[in-house]
């Protein structure tokens, strides 16, 4: 099986592309050329030190469709306190990140540019 968008080769049992998402095909047509990578830029949108805020800002971020990763995610599980875990979105979205992450009252998540405590004083 191959992924008719990246060319990449998989299993006879998968059916879906797992870089893209692009559904599989038995076979490429030589014709085709793998579609060019475009350049993403990410935007930070909050901070935490805690692996519980992880988990659910990604289940809430997943649940709306939106693209991120938290840099420093793999680190803060070694030196928790040293460095928090960035959430990071692309700049396209990071709007509908915002709007969709507005309403949580997390103890120890900073949103970029301060906490909600902090901000109504």
């Amino acid at each position: 099986m191959f992924c008719p968008r990246c060319h990449t080769e998989y299993m006879e049992d998968v059916t879906v592309c797992s870089d893209c998402g692009t559904d599989l095909v038995p076979c490429l047509i030589e014709d085709t050329e793998p579609e060019p990578l475009e350049w993403v830029d990410f935007e930070e949108v909050l901070t935490t030190f805690n692996a519980g805020d992880i988990a659910l800002l990604k289940s809430i971020l997943d649940g709306e469709g939106i693209d991120y990763y938290f840099q420093g995610e793999a680190f803060n599980y070694v030196e928790p306190i040293v460095q928090p875990a960035r959430l990071m979105v692309p700049k396209n979205q990071v709007l509908r990140a915002k709007e969709a992450l507005r309403e949580l009252d997390l103890e120890y998540t900073v949103a970029k540019g301060g906490n909600k405590k902090e901000e109504a004083d």
